[in-house]
């Protein structure tokens, strides 16, 4: 089996021209740049100069101080983000605003420079190397308008390998989508996870032909292993995933062929994994929160920085040989996860799981409320034409059987059109402003 395509990108960056890499050579790597980073934090984020005073850390020498350094959080980069950046604004190419879930609250904002996003693109361009060839074609359904945007980022760096790509955008109508990319015939699809099974489910339902797909990246969200399956057999081919956020410069790790997890961009990122209430390190192969600390970024550094991902690191080396840490399937944000009234736990990826198993559904909504003090979740269903009905019926024996639901009231609703809402998913939590 070919090894993950990254082990040349890393092996670069160590100074190592030749594969296999080994693990301790890594790490040995990881712990010199962990001491470069927070000496330059230290020297040119006010930020981290206060926050690593008061946390008495005065020098790192290597790997095993990572649990001494003080935790960042979402909230300091909401608020303290300009504090955050090392560098002056003419050296900034790029920023990223990203709003919460809500009409209102702090905007987190990211500042990359030059050098920041040539890391990106090289990640793309390496990473891509295990889904495509020169010559081939590729539909990007990510957003792209702007430079420097994903789409952007992602069709540069096909453009260095010889690929070419079309920006499609993010999907609202998927027989339009399903109709685009059968004039574009792309050996490729890059997309939202819910987005590329709506259109491929609808291009299925209305006989669209989508040309020769060789294989999918599925990025930007938490991908179901129902929705996995599904996709893999409506389009015959083979189906990668990839993880990563804005704070991690849009790219953090993707899988290889023998798909047991994704390989992380260790040159760039440092992974761990921490008890999301004790902040205490957790073993690899346990579960927990995903903490990322940049270790190449110049504009805006992150150390330790809590992505509120719940996640875990793989052991040993990949079925494929490398020995470039793996992060298993991320299960959502930690902050998603919702308690009921019988002290069960009800997530998005476990709505995720068992509806996407549907062959009529094509997208969902899910919230939580409670009328005349009953506990309910309701949830408004996107079906294909003519589907409805029977997605409904389905929908409700599945969950019905579901026991962390039992004593729940649920209602099912279908929305008038295929209309896919690309804004981020989540479990809505309105109990509290229910009427009672």
């Amino acid at each position: 089996m070919k090894r993950t395509s990254l082990e040349i990108l890393i092996g670069r960056s160590l100074g190592q021209r030749t594969t296999p890499l080994s693990r301790s050579a890594i790490e040995q790597y990881q712990g010199e740049r962990l001491r470069a980073v927070v000496e330059y934090c230290r020297a040119h984020s006010l930020f981290y100069q206060r926050k690593l005073a008061e946390a008495g850390v005065n020098t790192i020498t290597g790997l095993a101080d990572l649990p001494s350094l003080p935790l960042t959080s979402e909230a300091e980069l909401r608020h303290h983000g300009s504090a955050m950046v090392c560098v002056g604004q003419d050296a900034v190419t790029r920023i990223i605003t990203l709003r919460s879930s809500g009409t209102t609250g702090t905007p987190k904002r990211l500042f990359f420079t030059d050098a920041d996003l040539e890391h990106t693109l090289e990640f793309f361009h390496q990473g891509m190397q295990s889904l495509v060839d020169p010559g081939q074609r590729v539909a990007i359904v990510l957003p792209g308008a702007t430079p420097d945007s994903t789409g952007h980022l992602l069709a540069t760096a096909l453009e260095r390998m010889g690929v070419s790509s079309v920006i499609l955008g993010l999907v609202e109508d998927p027989e339009l989508a399903a109709r685009k990319l059968c004039e574009i015939k792309a050996d490729v699809l890059v997309g939202f996870p819910v987005q590329i099974l709506a259109v491929a489910r609808m291009a299925a339902f209305l006989a669209i032909p989508l040309g020769t797909i060789r294989s999918v990246l599925l990025c930007s969200d938490y991908i179901p292993e129902s929705l996995n399956s599904q996709l893999a057999q409506l389009l015959s081919c083979e189906v990668f995933t990839h993880y990563g956020t804005v704070e991690s410069g849009l790219g953090g790790g993707v899988d290889c062929a023998a798909h047991c997890g994704v390989h992380l961009r260790e040159a760039d990122l440092l992974f761990e994994i921490i008890d999301s209430h004790s902040t205490q390190p957790l073993e690899v192969g346990e579960w927990g929160e995903i903490v990322m600390t940049t270790l190449a970024r110049t504009g805006m550094p992150l150390i330790r920085y809590r992505t509120g991902d719940q996640g875990r690191l793989l052991p040993g080396p990949c079925p494929c040989g490398s020995p470039i840490r793996r992060l298993d399937r991320v299960l959502g944000r930690m902050n998603q996860v919702r308690t009921l009234e019988s002290g069960n736990r009800l997530a998005l990826h476990n709505l995720d799981e068992l509806l996407f198993a549907l062959p009529g559904l094509l997208d969902f909504r899910a919230c939580l409320v409670r009328p005349n003090g009953r506990e309910t979740l309701q949830l408004h269903l996107v079906t294909l034409p003519n589907q409805g009905e029977e997605t409904c019926r389905r929908a409700a024996e599945i969950l019905a059987r579901y026991p962390p639901l039992k004593g729940v009231a649920i209602t099912l609703t279908l929305e008038p059109t295929a209309v896919i809402h690309f804004g981020k998913r989540i479990l809505a939590d309105k109990r509290e402003d229910s009427h009672s």
